[in-house]
């Protein structure tokens, strides 16, 4: 006897093993431990990997609305737990897993979210101290940008009224944990900068777990702060929690209390510091005066004040011993300058030509005045005049002899 056989088409194999595997429980329910490798993620918004151990591999698709659910970014060489379904895909023929929660491995997923997004923030610089902005000592105006409701805001307008009573506070009312909180708490430290609604921010909320406390781990609250021109000051939980919103404020509080004792001063300080500063002010200014009163008591018996005559007396006696020395000066620079004049006048005279002639001496001259040097300046018949020192002589060469 024959057996008819049934021809199927590649997609109606597809579609019967992918039937078959659907049907089947453990392949629609696993969980699956592995290590990520070829990690992408598209525009679409959907993850594809590849979970893989010593000896096999087991590719994987994340949509996008799963994907919505990650608290962290996956990277390959991640060791991690994928849960979902195992099934084909008809168009070609390859079984993959449907990923719809993935989760580290020895660690949860919160806490690798945090430390990525802190690794993230951190190289970008928002931790940096050159970016920390000054906190105002007394501050006008403060915005609490927390829940309405709840010990954390009480405490904070408690101590903040008992503190400084004369800072305006302002609640800006948000949710601080759940969905959409994290924006809210963005939109509100931004919507105080662009209303400049006070001159200090205090942000927080109490004590929580992880969970309760992620509103202020979300990369949109980090940023809102960063790019805040009023100081912020977070105040998140109790002492050891630690939250990204801490790394990037301008001042970290242990509690939102220690916030409210941080932003303002404690007015009972400072009015003890106001009387200290009084009472050093009076004690200074009572040496001062005491000293000007000295002085005054001095200048009151000084001989100026007694006797005025006496004072331009001796400035008298002082110009008329000035004006002698001054008169004396002149006269021994004249007489000086005469005994000076008389030897030059005398080493003159006698280098004059006059005292030659007073010897009997004679210059003999042209009529042009030239002095007749030598026999070669004159001829027979020339005319010239003989000088003596009485007078001059007019004469005419009758012989030349050498």
């Amino acid at each position: 006897m024959r057996t008819e056989t049934t021809i199927l088409t590649p997609t109606q194999v597809g579609q019967y093993i992918k039937g078959f595997m659907d049907r089947d429980r453990v392949l629609s329910g696993l969980l699956v431990r592995g290590e990520i490798s070829n990690y992408k993620m598209y525009p679409s918004g959907h993850h594809y990997f590849t979970l893989k151990d010593g000896e096999g591999a087991l590719r994987c698709v994340m949509f996008r609305g799963d994907a919505a659910s990650l608290r962290f970014r996956p990277q390959n060489g991640m060791q991690v737990i994928a849960a979902g379904r195992v099934t084909v895909f008809p168009r070609d023929g390859q079984y993959q897993l449907y990923c719809v929660r993935l989760t580290p491995e020895g660690a949860g997923d919160l806490h690798v979210a945090f430390e990525q997004l802190k690794a993230k923030l951190a190289r970008e610089g928002l931790f940096d101290r050159e970016h920390k902005k000054p906190v105002p000592r007394f501050p006008k105006t403060i915005a609490l940008v927390t829940s309405p409701v709840g010990a954390a805001v009480r405490d904070m307008l408690r101590i903040l009224g008992a503190r400084w009573p004369m800072a305006q506070i302002k609640v800006l009312p948000v949710r601080v944990q759940g969905e959409g909180a994290a924006e809210e708490i963005a939109a509100a430290i931004r919507w105080a900068n662009w209303q400049q609604a006070a001159d200090l921010i205090i942000t927080g909320r109490g004590g929580g777990s992880m969970e309760d406390l992620w509103a202020f781990n979300e990369e949109a609250v980090a940023r809102a702060i960063y790019d805040s021109e009023i100081p912020v000051i977070s105040a998140v939980g109790h002492e050891p929690d630690v939250t990204i919103a801490d790394f990037v404020a301008d001042l970290r509080a242990a509690t939102p209390s220690n916030a409210a004792e941080l932003a303002v001063p404690d007015q009972n300080e400072v009015y003890g510091a106001l009387l200290h500063h009084r009472e050093r002010l009076r004690g200074g200014m009572a040496y001062r005066l005491a000293q000007y009163r000295q002085r005054l008591d001095r200048a009151a018996g000084s001989r100026a004040m007694t006797e005025p005559a006496s004072y331009f007396q001796n400035k008298r006696l002082l110009l008329d011993y000035q004006s002698r020395r001054l008169v004396h000066g002149l006269d021994r620079s004249v007489s000086a300058q005469k005994e000076r004049l008389a030897r030059l006048a005398a080493s003159l005279d006698a280098l004059s030509p006059l005292k030659v002639l007073g010897r009997g001496y004679a210059i003999a001259q042209k009529g042009d005045g030239t002095v007749l040097s030598s026999v070669k300046d004159a001829a027979p018949g020339d005319r010239f005049t003989l000088r003596l020192s009485d007078g001059t002589l007019d004469c005419r060469a009758e012989e030349v002899r050498n």
